[in-house]
């Protein structure tokens, strides 16, 4: 008898170092790409999108090359939401991205209007999906959610709604090593307490969300909106915001972020479109 308890006494504590291994299998550097504001139409108020169809197109290409694990795109994927045209050829080369690498979308204004209500909302869904999305990939939960009904002010049950939501998936996010949110508008560019502006959120806001993120331990949250690059960070939280892929609005050219995970650690860099390489080599 004693020797059969002995036997399970040994045949447990394999099976416990087993699971706990497997838990603890270390995950090799990989990554993805954000894209920001292809917003087709801008370059020429509207009047031609061949600019930044060429961009889009060749920016694909080269995803398709670099294989990432996925892509987000943080919102105005078109410049005029009414123009069928816009809308029709951002989906189309959107569809050109290889099938197996998984693209995920978060509005922007110029995608749901500046005041959304349910109205614009579903009219966004039918065309893009749900206008928030949670997802784990490998050692890192992802979470896009809706920051015009946040920019806006106007429609406080909807961001209610949405608080409520992204909490209960930053609960979820806990059980992973890294959390990183996506947003069109950032909620600040270059300092926490800068002054409002038409591209971050108000002081209040920040406020409110940052402390949400710090209590649930969010890493990092991915941005765009502002045409130009932003580096900033608070309470350890970084806040990157990407320029265009369309019509650039200051010093950073056309292009796209590169975001990799390698255990704990997450590095980024952005790229212009000429310059975005055809390959990677995290190891």
């Amino acid at each position: 008898m004693r020797i059969c308890k002995w036997i399970l006494a040994v045949l447990l504590c394999f099976l416990v170092t087993g699971i706990s291994a497997k838990k603890n299998k270390a995950v090799s550097p990989w990554f993805f790409v954000q894209i920001s504001d292809p917003q087709l139409g801008f370059f020429d108020n509207n009047e031609s999108i061949e600019k930044e169809r060429a961009l889009y197109e060749e920016a694909v290409r080269k995803i398709n090359l670099l294989k990432p694990e996925f892509v987000v795109i943080t919102g105005d994927f078109v410049n005029k939401r009414t123009k069928q045209e816009q809308t029709d050829t951002f989906r189309k080369i959107t569809a050109k991205i290889d099938k197996k690498i998984p693209v995920y979308y978060t509005p922007g204004n110029h995608d749901i209007g500046n005041s959304p209500g349910q109205k614009e909302i579903e009219a966004y869904s039918k065309i893009y999906g749900p206008d928030h999305f949670f997802f784990k990939h490998k050692n890192a939960s992802f979470i896009g959610f809706n920051s015009v009904i946040i920019k806006s002010e106007k429609n406080k049950e909807l961001e209610e709604k949405q608080f409520a939501w992204l909490e209960k998936q930053l609960k979820k996010a806990q059980k992973t090593n890294i959390t990183v949110l996506f947003t069109h508008y950032p909620f600040f560019i270059k300092r926490y307490n800068e002054k409002v502006t038409y591209s971050n959120q108000n002081e209040a806001t920040r406020e409110r969300y940052m402390k949400l993120f710090s209590k649930y331990g969010v890493n990092a949250i991915f941005a765009g909106h502002y045409h130009n690059n932003g580096i900033s960070s608070h309470d350890q939280i970084l806040m990157i915001t990407t320029s265009a892929l369309g019509r650039p609005l200051g010093k950073a050219p056309s292009g796209l972020r590169i975001v990799s995970i390698d255990g704990n650690r997450i590095n980024h860099a952005y790229y212009s479109v000429e310059e975005l390489p055809t390959s990677l080599d995290l190891e």
